[in-house]
């Protein structure tokens, strides 16, 4: 996954539905920076709903976000431009900065203490996601622009765990991207130069992640019930996120969306990610699930229990 820079600002609010996990749907939420509303990336959300992400189309700005609008800059010191990648549940995070002299690093932010995370003897980083135990994923390449031998890896405490070696032998680049409490890690890998497939990563054991069949599939994002986020394209080329639960796919688009990407979602199942639109611009949205009608049933269900109860009450009362 190739992550780009993105204004500061407040929200441009936008509540519509779209199908989400076996048949649901979502309330879905824009969120644009006044200052520069063309390029906005959200790229995870914990489970009290604070979310990571970055700004700026020319230079890239680090942020956490609370709704609605509590923006929080996030910059890795003295760096050129920050990216913050994933957030775990005590708040603390992982990123990309740029340093000054135009090398890309991974880093951690934990209770505010800021630490380059590089796999040793490499010339470009990458941290994609974080847990609740500070294990962050991510990878490394063998080049500066980061475009050759991307080799996946995990990390705690400065040691470093190869997670290249485990896919297959065809793979050429790939990609660490989430991890959750379990320490179950999703990613991707390019076994041609035009196509990617999704990987599951359980204890070393790798399970491919390849929704309808698509030729260009990436896992970006892992709660701790085991649901998994990313993107695909379609036959047509477009590109479309997905939401997975129990193995059963479904395909995901904000309202105006030209091509979407899902990075991120929680426990509660509200996924983050962004979009580009029919003017090319770069739009970050968070969407909450819409309780199933079923659910409402229940709570009619619950109500009229409640209603009968008072009934029967007042009328032993009136007795």
């Amino acid at each position: 996954m190739k992550l780009i820079a993105a204004g500061f600002s407040a929200l441009a609010l936008l509540v519509a539905t779209g199908s989400g996990v076996q048949g649901a749907s979502y309330s879905v939420q824009n969120v644009q920076f006044p200052t520069d509303p063309t390029f906005t990336q959200l790229l995870g959300i914990n489970n009290a709903g604070t979310i990571a992400g970055f700004h700026g189309a020319v230079t890239a700005n680090g942020f956490t976000l609370t709704l609605p609008n509590n923006f929080t800059p996030q910059n890795f010191p003295g760096s050129a431009q920050t990216m913050v990648t994933g957030i775990n549940g005590a708040g603390s995070a992982v990123g990309i900065y740029m340093d000054t002299g135009g090398t890309t690093h991974g880093y951690t932010d934990i209770f505010g203490v800021f630490q380059t995370v590089d796999e040793p003897g490499t010339v470009f980083n990458q941290g994609l996601g974080i847990n609740n135990a500070n294990t962050t994923v991510g990878y490394f390449a063998l080049d500066q622009a980061g475009q050759t031998g991307q080799s996946a890896y995990s990390q705690q405490n400065g040691v470093f765990t190869n997670i290249n070696a485990l896919l297959p032998p065809t793979n050429q680049n790939s990609q660490a991207v989430g991890i959750n409490n379990a320490g179950t890690i999703v990613g991707f890998y390019l076994p041609t130069a035009t196509t990617s497939i999704g990987f599951l990563d359980q204890g070393g054991v790798i399970t491919t992640i390849d929704p309808f069949a698509s030729t260009f599939t990436q896992a970006l994002g892992i709660n701790n019930l085991g649901q998994v986020v990313g993107l695909y394209t379609d036959t047509g080329g477009a590109q479309h996120g997905y939401v997975e639960a129990n193995g059963v796919f479904s395909s995901f688009d904000p309202p105006g969306s030209v091509n979407t990407t899902i990075n991120g979602l929680n426990d509660l199942g509200q996924i983050v990610g962004f979009y580009t639109d029919a003017n090319d611009n770069v739009i970050g949205f968070v969407g909450t699930p819409i309780p199933e009608p079923a659910s409402f049933a229940l709570l009619g269900a619950g109500l009229l229990g409640l209603k009968i109860m008072l009934r029967r009450r007042h009328g032993h009362e009136r007795a």
